[in-house]
């Protein structure tokens, strides 16, 4: 969870380098590498003749001693050469032993003049410390089982749903061997994960790296750009046609014709039409924009009953453009949101053409497509993106209309094409979020200008204003450029599990700033330097800083004034983007271990002690597994070995330690004494396992298989086998194991005739005794359970809603069920986990707020007074917390992202409201 950056989160020192003895340019040294970050202020010649690319691996080669990159010839492939003018801008795959580098992409920048190339500068990132070898010990079988494994439990495993072994419909695809640049380099197996969640329906397009090693997957985060943080070519058909081309009586006329719509805001637009002759109708193909260049088009389709995990990353059977007998469109494709699709399309095409003289998306005349009113599952989709081909639109529901309603959001989803065939900014953490800014920028810009408004109007800043049917535009805005309040002191640490590592939630940080500057320096200017600075130095690892030098160079790339550099600079310091920013976050917790460079593990608590995964500082090793005391006192101590296995999930209760290790041949579920001993391996699988929790000499665990099938195991000291809580039958499934007083607690999917029920089962390990809790209602899925000499804890969602859960209640016996806290109605919590004391309930989980913000995500709440009902906040950490347990009395242990990092963290009691 690096805070400067998607991967390089924390490099050695000695790996920074400064510019040579008398070296004219001016440099910024890179991180975690010993080629800059940034080279400008200069001017020389190339010796290097023949294309652009070999010009550019030429002056890096003749630099050695600036740039240290042993053999650009060898190490680095040219991923995109593009020229305007006499400007030409080269971009640079890494390689590393003839294997792609993540994010590793170096820009340089010439000038060609009578044939003759002058550098004027470099940027990005060639990552110098990898020594890694490249030969796999996981193939690519594996890579693509353990890459959906862990998307679907990713996904799908917050919750237990009613159908235990529901089709996960999740495939992945193999894309070969990456390195990951951290430190000397991870090398991993690259997956492609596409499909449905199965518990919400939406759409899963997931790239995760696999550790080529152990078969762990290291990296994981969803490939789909949407407008809102989310609770290739198409087919033929979608490639629409060029008519005639050019002849003897030169350029042909192109066959579209001018037609009209009215948008939802009631103005009547010229829209581009094309009249098709099968059909008898005139459809929304505009051949107009493009005849001159690629004769592409700009088409809008009918996905009205298309469900939206139909239509993300694929072309879904059986659409079409929207058509109507008369050129002039009526109320129905107003209403479905197609008018304002089709219209808006082509005004940000006109805006890239006119304004920066480029041609679509790519820069090369492609086919513009945008799929409008899909719905979820039936239901209303109030969100928008962009899947690499394609704008996808909900259709809106009773409050909010079609998203491509609002300029700003086709501004928005239309600018990550841009950007993805540009700087190609990584879509996870700060990258992700520097993407989202760019988007947000751009989307804003267009929708202003077009509306002829002062970019002084108090709404000027605001994204997705128009999209509400009823609220006012500030009511209704995702978000607003112009807040005047977001800084990097509002950073949000999130794991990419969270929006993608906050790519939403920190995005106002960096879009802001770039508001403050068209705002100051008017609209022509700003818009020059942001897009130049996209488009000719940002790489796709950049975070903030980066992309505060990459807009500062591009300012003077275009010979502003020094009053004008100066306001450039002021609009990033005033929103905190200044070097090493990410090191002023401050915290209310104790730390017990920093720095875990860990995802996708849990920490255990009990008995005064704790045991969390760790890496080493710079994220290469494999997780091992540290455990230490809750009162901060003495030195952690290593459990598990440090050999190459990825030690996950432990749990204690104060006198062992238990684990799950992942290696290449499958699963083990590992324990030692706290006082030292061997270790134990207790149970061996093919399939996941997700929990471990260990009491008294008894060690429980949940494992899951690739098509989502879960069972809750337990084995006592001397067992060989596993008992298996629910019998381990097939039309049955458990999950979430908690453990206390001898008592096994889980939730459970069960056979009730021809249906499913849900239900939470405490089984009495000395007794054999099975009890079902009783239920408010009727359960659809269970979430974590937790267990004390009291009472059982759990999660249960029965209602069709945003997800809210509610925090269940019931004594030992299964009477005295009651809600904690309510699914329905005010203060109800999206909440994925709970722990217990004896003493408190913690519970963590996010409130319900449309506007991304800190209480949006996960925190730590816990619940007391005489019914337990009243809640405080643990911490008022602005990071994300997460994966909280227990520790006695009500003393919390969890993961805490505030500072950028992963760290261990604990507080001894409630921290009250964060008012």
């Amino acid at each position: 969870m690096g805070a400067a950056a998607l991967v390089v989160s924390a490099m050695p020192a000695q790996a920074f380098a400064a510019p040579a003895a008398g070296d004219p340019a001016d440099v910024i040294p890179g991180k975690g590498t010993s080629t800059p970050s940034l080279v400008d202020g200069i001017r020389e010649g190339v010796k290097a003749t023949g294309s652009a690319a070999d010009a550019a691996r030429g002056h890096l080669a003749d630099k050695k001693s600036r740039y240290r990159i042993a053999d650009p010839a060898r190490d680095l492939k040219a991923v995109q050469s593009v020229a305007t003018g006499s400007n030409e801008t080269v971009r640079l795959q890494q390689k590393h032993k003839g294997v792609d580098v993540l994010g590793g992409q170096y820009v340089v920048r010439m000038e060609k003049k009578d044939g003759k190339r002058v550098v004027t500068g470099t940027s990005g990132k060639y990552f110098t410390g990898l020594t890694t070898g490249i030969t796999p010990e996981v193939g690519e079988e594996l890579a693509v089982r353990r890459a959906v494994g862990a998307t679907l439990a990713q996904v799908g495993g917050k919750k237990l749903t009613a159908k235990p072994k529901a089709a996960a419909s999740l495939k992945g695809t193999a894309r070969g061997l990456v390195v990951l640049p951290k430190g000397a380099g991870v090398l991993t197996q690259h997956v492609t994960v596409r499909g449905t969640d199965p518990a919400t329906g939406q759409p899963v397009l997931h790239e995760v790296y696999v550790d080529a090693k152990s078969g762990y997957p290291v990296l994981q985060y969803s490939g789909i750009k949407t407008f809102g943080a989310p609770k290739a070519a198409t087919t033929g058909e979608a490639k629409a046609g060029g008519g005639e081309g050019e002849g003897a009586g030169g350029p042909a006329k192109h066959p579209g014709v001018a037609g009209s719509g009215v948008k939802y805001d009631g103005t009547t637009v010229e829209l581009g039409l094309f009249f098709d002759t099968a059909r008898g109708e005139y459809v929304m193909n505009d051949h107009s924009r493009m005849w001159d260049t690629s004769k592409n088009v700009i088409s809008t389709w009918d996905a009205r009953g298309k469900d939206v995990s139909e239509v993300s990353g694929r072309w879904p059977d059986g659409v079409k453009e929207f058509g109507s007998k008369s050129p002039q469109f009526g109320k129905d494709a107003t209403e479905a949101g197609a008018v304002d699709a089709h219209w808006a399309a082509g005004k940000v095409y006109d805006y890239y053409k006119k304004v920066h003289g480029r041609d679509s998306l790519d820069g090369r005349g492609m086919a513009i497509n945008s799929l409008v009113g899909v719905t979820n599952f039936g239901m209303p989709y109030v969100n928008a993106f962009w899947d690499g081909t394609k704008m996808v639109y909900g259709g809106g529901d009773e409050e909010f209309k079609t998203l491509s309603a609002d300029l700003d959001v086709v501004g928005h989803e239309m600018t990550h094409g841009v950007v993805e065939n540009s700087a190609n900014l990584v879509y996870a953490g700060q990258s992700g979020a520097l993407n989202e800014a760019i988007a947000d920028y751009f989307g804003n810009a267009i929708a202003v200008d077009a509306a002829g408004m002062s970019m002084d109007d108090p709404d000027a800043g605001l994204l997705g204003g128009n999209l509400c049917r009823t609220k006012t535009p500030r009511q209704c805005a995702f978000r607003d450029l112009n807040d005047g309040a977001t800084t990097s002191k509002n950073f949000l640490g999130v794991s990419f599990a969270t929006d993608n590592g906050g790519v939403h939630l920190n995005s106002t940080i960096f879009s802001g700033a770039l508001w403050d500057i068209r705002e100051d320096l008017g609209r022509t200017l700003a818009d020059k330097i942001a897009y130049k600075a996209l488009t000719e130095y940002m790489t796709p690892l950049d975070g903030f800083t980066e992309g505060r030098d990459a807009v500062i160079a591009a300012a003077k790339a275009l010979k502003v004034s020094t009053k004008d550099l100066n306001v450039v600079k002021r609009s990033f310091n005033a929103h905190g983007i200044v070097p090493n920013w990410e090191q002023a976050m401050g915290v209310d917790s104790d730390l017990l271990l920093g720095k875990l460079n860990v995802a996708a593990t849990k920490v255990g608590a009990g008995g005064g002690w704790w045991a969390t995964s760790k890496s080493n500082d710079d994220g290469t090793e494999a997780f091992s597994v540290w455990a230490g005391r809750t009162d901060g006192k003495g030195e952690p101590k290593l459990i598990s070995p440090n050999d190459g296995r990825f030690h996950v999930n432990p749990a204690t209760d104060g006198k062992t330690v238990a684990w799950a290790a992942y290696s290449a041949a499958g699963m083990e579920v590992l324990s030692r004494p706290l006082a030292g001993g061997p270790i134990r391996k207790l149970y061996s699988t093919s399939d996941s396992i997700q929990d471990v929790r260990v009491e008294g000499g008894v060690v429980a665990f949940e494992k899951m298989d690739a098509f989502g099938a879960r069972h809750v195991g337990f084995m006592r000291t001397g067992d060989k086998e596993a008992t298996w809580a629910d019998g381990g039958k097939a039309d049955t499934g458990s999950a979430f194991p908690s453990l206390a007083g001898g008592r096994l607690a889980y939730a459970k999917a069960y056979a009730d005739g021809a249906d499913y029920r849900m239900g939470v089962e405490v089984l009495d390990l000395k007794s054999g005794e099975r009890k079902l809790m009783n239920q408010l209602g009727r359960p659809e899925s269970i979430g974590e359970t937790a267990i004390n000499g009291k009472y059982v804890f759990w999660l249960a969602d029965e209602v069709v809603d945003d997800g809210q859960v509610a925090v269940r209640r019931s004594n030992l016996d299964g009477t005295g069920t009651v809600d904690l806290s309510k699914e329905k109605g005010e203060g109800a919590l999206f909440a994925q986990g709970l722990t217990a004391s004896d003493e408190a309930l913690t519970v963590t989980a996010s409130l319900p707020d449309p506007k991304y913000h800190n209480e949006t995500m996960s925190k730590l709440w816990q619940f007391g007074g005489a019914n337990g009902t009243d809640r405080a906040r643990v911490s008022c950490n602005r990071g994300e917390q997460l994966s909280a347990a227990a520790a006695g009395g009500k003393q919390v242990v969890w993961i805490d992202g505030t500072t950028g990092y992963t760290d261990l963290v604990t507080r001894t009691r409630p921290a009250g409201n964060c008012g």
